[in-house]
């Protein structure tokens, strides 16, 4: 049953309900977080229900007027692209929202010991966190550029504060790292979005397709690409994620991925499907530069110890899957594009959530220091193994048939385009090698082997820590046995693309 006003409230009521957080958690305390995994199972249970109407129709459009007395309009679309996205984005936030009621807790602890203020302090972590799901839902359902934009630097709003606050390592510096290189990337991608403007006279994204055979439309895109590209900190641009990504607390580390990921979308959604043509001439360029990221993400992985700053240098390479996949301008490398995606937000959502759990249990993120876990925290243990499998595309995960038709559009491109291509996928398949390498190598260091003896004495990761996880780790089996829940909703948007 559709419900009215639904693709709004999925926005409007974490926003909502971010501002109720932020009044009532100075009372309730750490009982917070169950208020922001209420609002966020709501959203959930409405974007499914969502899915069955876009599944039966097609697509589901809202429109709302902004300002009345300017006309000023804004839309949520909800097709077989931006509905997945969105659900994947708020299950996944869901998800992290659980598992950090117990984690912000003890990060609260470490930092400000047992104040008085840890009551203003959950507020503020609880009531921030309802933005990021709201922003992620927002740019995934919206039908405005502008929006798009608006959303890109809301997000960076509570990155900040959060980071500020409950940040690792010289939290306040990269707080403000983090704070410049999303704005400097959404800023770029505004620059697009403007040049655009000036032609089309329309913020809408549809209005884009009027841009065929204008001599700015090469320029409208490679600025909105080149913005969308910080923000996925492609190699080039990849000097502040490392910092950024493993400093984070823990749960927000899990939403960095989904935020850095969801660049994908955006080059699905905006240059893909509306600008085609013009994307195509780019092609090749940007294949080059997602397997130039991926080697050098892989290069940067291996040479990690902390177990937060190897899931962060990770995150490099495997969005650079996605981005190949987009970049081979094939129906199949497309869809392939987004559903790694997808997958990689599950994966990437368990490890570092799992490098959290190792942190609040053992106080430590040197993977030197472990060894011989799996005796103490084998739940742990499987998981860590499960969302290693997600990353390295092992069956029966999502990762496996995600990267199969991911990879089936690129070798496919390369078959029509000629041996140039063809040398680039081949290349790319052999770079998936160091994913197996990088995600199953720290299971040993960490999981097996004899134990420290100080370690001894560690017990299995909370229930409400490792519930969310084990719940994200069989939806990802679930999808990949059952690739249709996903492919569905995929090719009947990838039906009407003009390739």
């Amino acid at each position: 049953m559709y419900l009215p006003y639904s693709l709004l409230q999925t926005v409007l009521i974490p926003l909502i309900m971010a501002s109720f957080t932020a009044f009532v958690g100075r009372k309730v305390g750490k009982k917070a977080g169950w208020i922001t995994f209420s609002t966020l199972t709501y959203t959930t249970i409405v974007l499914c229900m969502v899915g069955v109407e876009v599944l039966r129709k097609g697509y589901i459009y809202e429109e709302y007027v902004w300002i009345p007395i300017l006309e000023v309009k804004f839309g949520f679309l909800a097709d077989g692209l931006s509905l997945p996205v969105a659900l994947a984005m708020n299950v996944t936030c869901a998800a992290l929202a659980l598992f950090s009621v117990n984690y912000i807790e003890h990060r609260i602890e470490i930092i400000y010991g047992h104040g008085e203020e840890k009551n203003f302090l959950y507020a503020i972590y609880h009531s921030l966190f309802l933005v990021f799901p709201a922003g992620l839902v927002w740019i995934s359902l919206t039908t405005d550029l502008i929006v798009v934009y608006l959303a890109l630097e809301l997000i960076h709003i509570p990155l900040y504060i959060i980071m500020y606050y409950f940040g690792y390592v010289e939290r306040r510096r990269i707080a403000l790292m983090s704070f410049l290189w999303g704005t400097a990337g959404a800023s770029v991608f505004f620059v697009g979005v403007l040049l655009a403007y000036t032609q089309t006279k329309s913020f809408t994204i549809l209005s884009l397709q009027g841009l065929t055979g204008n001599p700015l439309a090469f320029w409208i895109c490679l600025f909105m690409l080149v913005g969308i590209l910080i923000k996925m900190a492609v190699f080039g641009f990849q000097a502040w994620l490392p910092w950024v990504h493993a400093e984070h607390p823990t749960c927000i580390a899990g939403i960095l991925a989904n935020i850095v990921g969801i660049g994908n979308y955006l080059i699905a959604r905006i240059l893909i499907q509306q600008m085609f043509k013009t994307f195509q001439m780019l092609s090749i360029p940007t294949m080059i530069l997602a397997l130039v990221t991926m080697v050098y993400g892989a290069f940067l992985t291996l040479a990690q110890d902390d177990v937060k700053r190897l899931y962060a240098c990770s995150t490099i390479s495997q969005t650079a899957y996605s981005l190949l996949g987009l970049a081979s301008c094939t129906t199949l490398g497309i869809v392939g594009g987004i559903f790694w995606f997808i997958s990689h937000a599950f994966g990437k959502c368990i490890l570092f959530s799992l490098a959290g759990v190792l942190v609040y249990q053992l106080g430590i993120r040197d993977m030197k220091q472990m060894g011989g876990l799996a005796q103490k925290m084998p739940l742990t243990a499987i998981l860590c193994i499960l969302g290693s499998m997600i990353l390295s595309a092992v069956p029966p995960l999502s990762g496996f048939i995600s990267k199969w038709i991911l990879f089936s559009g690129v070798f496919l491109q390369g078959i029509q385009s000629g041996l140039f291509i063809l040398v680039i996928a081949m290349l790319s398949m052999i770079a998936t090698a160091f994913t197996v390498v990088y995600t199953f190598w720290p299971i040993k260091r960490m999981f097996f082997g004899p134990i420290p003896s100080n370690l001894k004495n560690v017990k299995e990761a909370p229930l409400i820590m490792a519930g969310p996880l084990l719940a994200l780790a069989l939806i990802s089996i679930l999808i990949g046995i059952y690739p249709n829940l996903i492919m569905d909703f995929l090719v009947s948007w990838a039906g009407n693309l003009k390739i």
